[in-house]
C-alpha cells in the first residue's frame, strides 16, 4: 500500500538512495535548502522507503510550480506520479495558488496533459553552460 506524505523532509541519505533510483544519478547539491523554500514537497512511501516524489515551488503569491516529479523505475506505470501531481495541485491550492505551473520534456507532455496541464506560451533562458 502505498502513502503519500506532505513535507517529508528525508534525510540526505534517503534522498540521494531516491534519486539515483528514479533519475539515475545523485541528487543536486543542497537539495535540503530547496525544500526548506518549498510550498510544500509531497513523497509516495512504501513503508519506509521513498518511491515517488514531487517538489512544488512557488513564487510566494498565486503561482506554484511542480518540479522534480519522479517514480522509483521500479514502481512505474502504476499511477504514482499521476497521484503525486493531482495531491500537489491540491495541496497548492488550499495553500493559496491560484495558477500551477509545470515545464516538461516533450516525451512528458501525454502525462502532464492527461494530469490536466493546458498549453501555454512560453520563454526560456539558459544562465550557464
Amino acid at each position: 500500500m502505498i502513502e503519500y506524505v506532505t513535507n517529508p523532509f528525508p534525510d540526505a541519505g534517503a534522498l540521494d538512495d531516491f534519486w539515483r533510483r528514479a533519475w539515475g544519478g545523485p541528487q543536486p547539491a543542497n537539495y535540503g535548502q530547496v525544500l526548506g523554500r518549498s510550498l510544500a514537497h509531497l513523497g509516495a512511501m512504501d513503508g519506509d522507503r521513498m518511491i515517488g516524489f514531487v517538489n512544488i515551488a512557488w513564487d510566494g503569491g498565486v503561482h506554484a510550480f511542480i518540479l522534480d516529479t519522479a517514480v522509483d523505475a521500479a514502481y512505474r506505470r502504476r499511477g504514482t506520479a499521476s497521484e503525486l501531481v493531482r495531491r500537489a495541485a491540491e495541496l497548492a491550492r488550499e495553500r493559496g495558488a491560484t495558477w500551477l505551473h509545470v515545464d516538461f520534456e516533450p516525451h512528458l507532455e501525454g502525462f502532464y496533459r492527461a494530469c490536466g496541464f493546458g498549453p501555454t506560451a512560453a520563454g526560456l533562458m539558459r544562465l550557464s553552460p
